[in-house]
């Protein structure tokens, strides 16, 4: 009886087919087809080889038929088309993108509702395809953002301006951002804290009790990213933000100062007009309305109210303001400066989008 000749192996295959063999993470046809290979290298007869791998003769010719045309390679398993899909994605991602109808009395799919209305309609499908199609297409219908178009008629001007003092501060100034953040509560828990435990996060009551708000004014120096001042007041009117505003004078004195805000009424107060027209060394420059996130003490903050006041406890108005004051003082012994990154011109080709048709309707 004629013995097949030993298969002779490509230079290296015979270290990566023995690797083959000895892993725990390769599939178990692979391995099975690697020892094929290697027992016909070895010159062991195809039926041999086929009782000590548990397949037949054929199926070892097979194999060293397809590692003689193109090695290790062709040991993977060939793409298959596999099960034609009978869900018609494009049909439910056109459902998912359409506001569902009248009689479902819903604002937004989900994905059982959406599964139910459509198996209704003549296409059967689960909600667990309904949701892989949505994970598979980036579709979140459960979610919703909201935006805010600035209608300033100056918008390009301001834009330009605050983002040149953020990029390029003129010398021998200082420049600061100013804002007030208004209604902070002084909120006392009824029952006291349970703190952290190991797998447990920390507890608190849902029911509180109210001792009063407070506004907080604050300046960030945009080169330190320091709180340079600060001031606590039971209101927030145009008397209010003038004292606050010779603090921030007197806190950078002898300087040319620019100063950035927003356009809330009491900014613009005639009172405040004509303490500044005494005081020219100092220059107010105004984000577009509806752009306050160009301010730059917003991020300041957002930062204190997630560190210092959302999770406080506070018996009374005075204990809030002691809890601001004392983290602004911590907070300008480690703050860094904020870097602003977008130029004015990548700003207004978000704020302007331009036009994809002149269609007239």
């Amino acid at each position: 009886m004629s013995v097949a000749a030993a298969l002779v192996l490509r230079p290296g295959d015979g270290a990566r087919l023995r690797e083959l063999t000895r892993s725990s993470t390769a599939p178990a046809g692979l391995v099975q087809r690697a020892r094929i290979v290697l027992l016909a290298a070895d010159g062991t007869a195809n039926a041999a080889i086929g009782r000590q791998v548990g397949v037949s003769t054929p199926t070892v010719l097979a194999w060293r038929n397809r590692y003689d045309a193109g090695g290790i390679d062709a040991l993977v398993d060939l793409p298959r088309s596999g099960r034609p899909p009978v869900i018609d994605e494009a049909a439910i991602i056109t459902h998912t993108l359409n506001p569902p109808p009248d009689d479902v009395a819903v604002t937004h799919w989900s994905a059982r509702l959406l599964a139910d209305h459509l198996t209704k309609a003549g296409l059967p499908v689960s909600f667990a395809e309904v949701a892989r199609i949505w994970r598979d297409w980036g579709l979140q219908p459960h979610r919703a953002e909201t935006f805010k178009f600035s209608t300033d008629p100056h918008l390009e001007a301001k834009i330009r301006d605050v983002v040149g003092l953020y990029l390029d501060p003129p010398a021998n100034a200082v420049v600061v951002c100013i804002d007030e953040k208004s209604q902070i509560q002084a909120l006392d828990r009824t029952a006291p804290l349970l703190p952290m435990r190991f797998d447990q996060a920390e507890r608190r009551t849902h029911d509180y009790r109210r001792h009063g708000t407070t506004t907080l004014f604050a300046a960030l120096e945009v080169a330190t990213g320091k709180i340079t001042a600060d001031a606590c007041y039971q209101r927030h009117r145009n008397g209010e933000f003038l004292a606050f505003l010779k603090q921030v004078a007197k806190a950078h004195p002898r300087v040319k100062l620019h100063v950035v805000c927003d356009n809330y009424g009491t900014h613009n107060h005639p009172n405040v007009k004509a303490w500044l027209a005494k005081h020219p060394r100092i220059t107010m420059h105004f984000t577009p309305t509806s752009a306050s996130w160009m301010n730059m003490v917003e991020v300041f903050f957002g930062i204190i109210t997630r560190q210092a006041i959302r999770r406080g406890t506070f018996a009374s108005v005075p204990d809030l303001i002691g809890a601001i004051r004392a983290f602004i003082d911590a907070y300008n012994q480690r703050c860094e400066p904020f870097r602003w990154t977008k130029t004015a011109d990548q700003i207004l080709t978000k704020a302007n989008p331009k036009k994809t048709s002149d269609t007239r309707h």
